[in-house]
Order: structure tokens, then sequence, then C-alpha cells
């Protein structure tokens, strides 16, 4: 019934859609394997994309030749650039989306994808021949053969949901969990661990009172995830803001005896910095109200999804609670919040191309491997797509760097350091987070696209015009100068000092108070100059103009980094054989096998006196 294929992706989530798609587009036949063809790209949980580093991983992945940012744009319903009053190394996009537009237009993206074909059901095993995976079982007993396997379960294995003191096998709401996997994979050799996730009530839009609520729209302009041309929808959607008090803290505190995070029937570790509502008002006791944002599900239904108050507690405990919120009085309830708990395999277990290191070919990407979130997961399906590809045609390897790319970030810190629980991505976590914006993924990372064959010439070429083109401007800032009659009245405005002279714009422009749309408003040049270009690439020159002095000297570190992370060690090397290293630097050291001594000094336990004696044997 089945032809063997190159891939098969288990899961149709946010890592399996891009793992299917990358690997689909360099050309590997894929079969991407789905418990539901109706829920594809399902967004379990907050109809977003991006955010604070997540929007950088969007654009990133856009940069290389994936989906999700195309995909985010065609959803959207409201698009914000957060943290624009700080510097650009945080700016992060962020779009409000459509829920089934955005799985909508996952479903036909994969459908319009050459080489993608599609089954339903349910895999119970891999198969395996010695140390090398050959393909799957599936739940009515079918083998399908393949040559390499992403598995991308989500939070579906063995996944129990939670709502107060019920609780029921499930991997999501309405769908039943994943059985046979987890425990095939413990006989083969993995570690496996419990984590656990929540969502919070959806409710009826039309029973809201916003009038109580505080307005918060998008961006006036608008803007986008893509650096392609792919359209996005003119017409904005308002979300709201409103807060909970002490008496919804109070109402929610009479579920607490019933609250399964609190009598321990939950055993997994949840997001430390998403936790539920009532995980809040216990941990945060001195804060008198907590924010609730009030989000659309998309443009033209009335459910609304109530972030800030993910919770597990009884359904009628949340439904009182949320009639205590401000605007929410005469509310009415589409579905009660849930806490959902799964398995996921500790992330120590994978190479840096994140193929495991027991079974060659066989692969994971998303929750599986302990993150939260539908960027990390995309970001890693994406990767693990890629690798497969490379791995079963004997092509050179993937593995982005952490000074190239918050990818290279986050799988880095899963690989080398593991995690507890459920791994999110912030700005903090990126040490080169300076040179890793959102502004300039595409000149990052398009090159590397291109060289894979994910990226078209048209789009490198585009690339290379902004690099040029900024550069231009910027030359033109260096070269010209003004006088003081034309500027001193608008540094003035501005608080910033008169020049007493002569002064170069390129000097005007490394103020904090002055921005290249001030110097246009009094140079005609500059000005005429600036409106042959697009918004993109005049702002790339500003924030050279900027950050220069900063990106010289970071580049400097990651150049003297650079010896460390191009020093390779033997994956067979014999860590027992050193006695100078310390015992737990030995057991860690041959528990991760790193790859460079870079990824080595990274690992927790390993100190800078080890890396020291690492350097004078590997010598």
């Amino acid at each position: 019934m089945f032809k063997k294929y190159d891939i098969i992706v288990v899961g149709a989530g946010h890592a399996g859609c891009e793992a299917a798609a990358a690997a689909a587009n360099l050309g590997s036949s894929v079969l991407l394997i789905t418990m539901n063809m109706g829920t594809i790209a399902q967004m379990s949980c907050n109809p977003a994309m991006g955010g604070v580093a997540k929007g950088q991983i969007v654009r990133e992945i856009d940069a290389m030749g994936g989906y999700s940012g195309i995909i985010s744009d065609k959803s959207t319903i409201q698009f914000r650039m957060l943290n624009l009053s700080k510097g650009p190394a945080m700016w992060s996009p962020r779009t409000q989306n459509d829920r089934m537009r955005f799985a909508e237009e996952w479903r036909l993206m994969l459908e319009q994808t050459p080489n993608v074909d599609f089954w339903q059901d349910t895999v119970k095993e891999i198969l395996v021949k010695g140390d090398k995976v050959t393909g799957v079982k599936t739940s009515l007993g079918i083998d399908i053969h393949s040559d390499a396997v992403v598995l991308t379960n989500g939070t579906f294995l063995n996944g129990i949901i939670h709502i107060g003191e019920k609780r029921f096998g499930g991997g999501r709401t309405a769908e039943k969990s994943a059985t046979g996997l987890t425990e095939q994979l413990v006989e083969l050799g993995f570690e496996s661990g419990r984590m656990k996730t929540g969502t919070p009530p959806r409710v009826d839009g039309r029973s809201l009172n916003y009038s109580l609520m505080e307005e918060q729209w998008g961006d006036p302009n608008g803007g986008r995830f893509s650096y392609t041309d792919v359209e996005v929808p003119k017409e904005q959607r308002c979300c709201w803001i409103t807060y909970t008090n002490s008496s919804v803290h109070e109402t929610l505190k009479e579920g607490f005896e019933k609250s399964p995070m609190f009598t321990g029937r939950i055993k997994g570790l949840g997001p430390r910095y998403c936790p539920s509502i009532e995980d809040k008002i216990n941990r945060f006791a001195e804060r008198d109200r907590h924010q609730i944002f009030v989000e659309p599900e998309g443009m033209n239904t009335v459910e609304i999804y109530v972030n800030g108050f993910s919770t597990s507690l009884p359904e009628d405990i949340q439904y009182k609670a949320l009639t205590k919120i401000p605007g929410f009085e005469n509310v009415r309830m589409f579905r009660p919040g849930y806490a959902i708990e799964y398995d996921f395999f500790p992330p120590t277990q994978l190479s840096l191309t994140l193929e495991t290191k027991l079974i060659n070919n066989l692969f994971f990407a998303g929750q599986i491997n302990g993150t939260t979130g539908y960027e990390e997961a995309a970001s890693q399906g994406f990767i693990a797509g890629i690798n497969a590809h490379q791995k079963i045609n004997d092509l050179h390897e993937l593995i982005m760097k952490r000074s190239e790319s918050y990818i290279g970030v986050l799988i880095d810190d899963l690989v080398t350091k593991g995690t507890e629980e459920p791994y999110r991505m912030f700005t903090s976590r990126a040490e080169h987070r300076l040179l890793l914006r959102q502004d300039n993924a595409d000149i990052r990372l398009s090159p590397i696209g291109h060289q894979l064959g994910l990226v078209s010439d048209e789009r490198l070429k585009k690339v290379e015009d902004k690099i040029s083109n900024s550069d231009q401007i910027v030359k033109y800032l260096k070269a010209t100068s003004i006088e003081p009659g034309q500027v001193n009245g608008m540094l003035e405005e501005l608080g910033t000092a008169p020049i007493p002279q002569n002064f170069k714009l390129f000097q005007l422009l490394t103020r904090p108070q002055v921005a290249i749309s001030d110097l246009r408003k009094v140079s005609g040049p500059l000005q005429d100059l600036l409106s042959s270009f697009d918004k993109e690439t005049v702002e790339q020159a500003e924030i050279k103009v900027k950050y220069e002095s900063y990106f010289e000297k970071e580049l400097e570190i990651v150049g003297r980094m650079k010896r460390m992370e191009d020093q390779e060690i033997n994956p067979d090397f014999d860590y027992s054989s050193m006695g100078s290293l310390s015992k737990e630097a030995r057991e860690k050291l041959k528990k991760i096998r790193p790859r460079t001594l870079g990824q080595a000094s990274r690992i927790s336990g390993v100190s800078p006196s080890d890396i020291s004696v690492m350097m004078v044997h590997l010598k």
C-alpha cells in the first residue's frame, strides 16, 4: 500500500509542518502522519506568533526558507513590534492570528508543496534494524518504511488532561493521547520524563463588556514577519486588557483543595515563565491584581482567548472567578481551561543536528525535547527536517551557531545543558543578542538557506541589495556635512546640544536623541536619497550608525570564541583516561559528547580548569 519514503514525519503541529516542508523542498519524499487531518498546525494555546525572542525565531525561519513567517502574515489580525522603547536587540515582532485561518493556510501550503504525502493514523512504534531507524508502525498495524524518521509528538505522548479532580487521557482537548511509543523508546535505552503545560478557558466575546477594559490596538502601519512579498491582511482587530482583583483571587482559592497542581496529582514541571493563574496568586501573594489579555481567536469568530488565566481548577470555580473580572460579569464560557501532562525526552540525548545519539536517522523536534511555544517547536522541526534530508543524502549537516542565530542558541542550550522544565526562549539567553536582531535575520541567514537550496536566487539578490543600499546610506552620512543654521533648532527641540560648526550627519545620528527621520526633515538631499529606499533598508542603515562601535566589540568577542568553537572533539574521545579532569566533568562529557571545545565549555559542571586541561590534551 505504501511506497518507501525518504523521511516520515510523525505529528503535524508546528514542528512537524516545518520539518515536512523543509525536507520536501530539499527534494526528499515525505510522509506526514497525523492523528487528525483536521487539526494540522492547530494553535493549541494562544492564537499568536512571535513576541520577545520568539519573533526573532520566526524571522530566522523565514530568512532560511521556512513557512512560519508566511503563514503568520497571511493569517494575522493584529501586528505589533514589541519593545520599541528599548534598543533594536530587544525589538520583537508579534502577530495576533486567526486560529482557523492559520491552520488552513498551513494545510494549503503543505498540500501545494511537492513531495509531501499525508496519512491520518497514530504511530505506535518506530521500526529499528540494528542501530538505525527503518520506518514506523501505526495503530492500524501498517508498517511504513523510510530512511529517516522525525518525531514531533507534542503533548500527545501518554498525555493526561486535568480539570480539577477530573483527569482523562488526551493530547489536546477532545483528542486522544498517543500510547506505546514512549514505552518502546525507553526499552531502546532512551530516558524519558514528564512535563506539564496549561491553557485558559475560552469565552463568548458577545457576553463581554469591553467598555470596562483598556483597548490595545496594533501598530498603525502594521508590519510583517516574512521577507517575501506575501500579502498581509489590511484590516486589524483590537485586543483588550483587564485585571484580576482580590475578589477573583479569593474565589480561585476556593478551588485550591481540588487543584491537581496543589494536591500532587500533576507530577510534571510546568513552564516557569507562563504560570497558571492559581500558581500566580500562590507565588505572588503580595500582588493584588494580575493582567489579563482579552484576545480574539479570529477575524470573524466571537470566541475569545483569555490570556493570563491559564488554569486547571474545577470548571465551576473557573466560571465563578471569571465573573469577578471587570468586563466579564456576564461571561459565557465556551470551554474550561485545563492542564496537560505529557512525556518528553531530555534533549541531552540528541546531537546538535537533533538526531538521537542512540538510533541513527531518528530525529526529535518540538515539545518532545522539553520546549514550550510554537516558535521554538517550529525552529526545531525546520532544522530536523533539513538534517534528516542531509543525513540520508550524505550531505553536510546543518549546525546553527550561537553567534549566528537564536535557533542556534535554542538547540545548543537544549543539547548541551538539557532542561528540567519547559524551555522558553528569551533575549537574555543569547549572549550575542545585539548581533541577532529581528531586522537582520535575512542578512545573517538567507545565504545559508540559499546554499541549502531553500532560498531562491531572487531572494538572495534582494538581501544583497539591502546590504549594499544600507551601506550606501551610511557612506553618504559619513561624507555629508550639515550647517548649524539648518539643524540647531531641531537639536534644541530634541534636548541635545547645538553644533558650533558644520558636522557630519553620521556624527549627529550617533546621538541617542537624534533619529534619521529627524535629519531627513532638515536635509533635502538626505530626504531625496532615503525616499529611493524601502523602510527596512533605511532602518538597517540607522542601526548600523548608532551601534557601530558596539557591533565591533561584539564581533571581537565572537572572534575570540571562534577558536574554541572550531576546535572539534572526536566523538569517541576517551574522557575516562584524563585523570586531571574532575569526576563531574568526566561524567558530563561522556554523557553529552560535545562536538567542540566551545560546546564543552557550556556544559554545567565542566569548569574553566577542565577546559584548560582539555585544550592541552587536544593540542
